[in-house]
């Protein structure tokens, strides 16, 4: 994991001193609130390029904490009990929340009247309810509430959302999104880090939470922020042994007035995937992993593979990202993947969903 992070941020180093960051640029200050959530590596392993400063982190259990710390060369003065101690002596400019799900509500609820700018980790919150509650809190304070998604960086997704917007392939009929891995047990997170992701009221579900938000998010951004009129979901569990109080498959149905999309979620896969299939009336858009999209146009087309290069800084990275949105140097879609408004768009199909498998039934969405 440390060589991995040590060549990812070498990588995002070449990148910005070509690609419009300067060293001379103040730092954005980000307060790290929980280590429970192993995708605090990305954000660990990347202070070396300056833009970020890690002011403060907030994590009750010391023994992670002195694990990370060390492995990433960080004092453990910065290292606080609570959240309020944590943002009253350190003063960050924002914060990032890598603790459970269901603590990004507190964390907003903490963040939000001091001012302070909040990203968190897919997906928003554990309920349509705790994400009405941070929405309302984010826009009340006037604070950026940014949601981050692995695919919301890969060069494909935004080539072939390209395609699509200039009619390549024609109007979209059916989108098909795959998300998963063979379990977060099978894959052999951290201790800390499984004790919440099967845990119903700290994750708001299993592989449902974990990876149908992607479908969620992506199908969002491709439909511009158009709802689903109805969604229907089947939900199992296969690994009762490893999960015994959440879902490990997911399966949902999402409908439009002229399109479907089905978003497959899983902890059963035996190989992981993050793809992409959009079908036209036309031409279809194969995305299949971040840097190859497959194109084929019409019928007659001959099938092309794209090879794409990384996005330019700050589009490449979550934290880089952050602090431009925050700095106001680039000004999102209304429905670009990590924005609020299309968050609140997936926690409503996630909720439509859970009741769906729970009812066994379609459920109709109001327009």
């Amino acid at each position: 994991m440390k060589l991995f992070n040590t060549l990812w941020g070498l990588l995002l180093a070449m990148l910005l001193t070509t690609n419009g960051w300067a060293a001379n640029d103040a730092p954005l200050r980000i307060g790290v609130v929980g280590l429970t959530h192993t995708h605090v590596h990305w954000l660990l392993g990347r202070e070396q390029l300056k833009d970020i400063e890690i002011v403060g982190i907030v994590e009750k259990n010391r023994d992670l904490a002195r694990r990370y710390t060390q492995q990433y060369g960080l004092s453990m003065d910065i290292v606080y009990d609570s959240m309020t101690e944590m943002l009253d002596r350190t003063k960050p400019d924002a914060v990032t929340a890598f603790g459970s799900i269901h603590e990004h509500l507190a964390v907003v609820q903490t963040a939000a009247p001091r001012g302070i700018h909040v990203m968190v980790e897919k997906p928003l919150a554990v309920s349509l309810a705790h994400a009405q509650k941070m929405k309302a809190l984010a826009d009340k304070h006037r604070i950026k509430l940014m949601v981050n998604y692995e695919t919301t960086w890969y060069p494909t997704l935004y080539q072939a959302n390209d395609l699509l917007r200039a009619g390549q392939i024609g109007d979209v009929r059916k989108v098909v999104v795959h998300d998963g891995h063979k379990g977060p047990k099978k894959l052999g997170v951290n201790q800390e880090f499984l004790d919440w992701l099967g845990d119903p009221v700290q994750n708001g579900g299993g592989a449902l939470t974990d990876f149908g938000c992607y479908g969620a998010n992506l199908m969002t951004f491709l439909m511009q922020g158009q709802r689903p009129t109805s969604v229907t979901a089947v939900l199992q569990n296969f690994q009762k042994q490893d999960y015994p109080k959440v879902d490990d498959e997911a399966t949902i149905i999402l409908t439009y007035p002229q399109a479907q999309a089905i978003v497959q979620a899983s902890w059963n896969w035996p190989v992981a995937r993050k793809d992409l299939e959009i079908y036209g009336v036309q031409g279809q858009l194969m995305a299949d992993d971040r840097h190859q999209l497959r194109t084929r146009l019409s019928e007659t087309a001959p099938e092309k593979t794209l090879t794409l290069p990384e996005r330019t800084y700050p589009d490449n990275d979550p934290f880089a990202y952050f602090k431009a949105l925050i700095d106001g140097r680039i000004t999102p879609g209304k429905y670009d993947p990590s924005s609020i408004d299309n968050n609140m768009i997936v926690m409503e199909i996630l909720d439509a969903a859970a009741r769906s498998a729970r009812q066994g039934k379609t459920i109709q969405l109001k327009p």
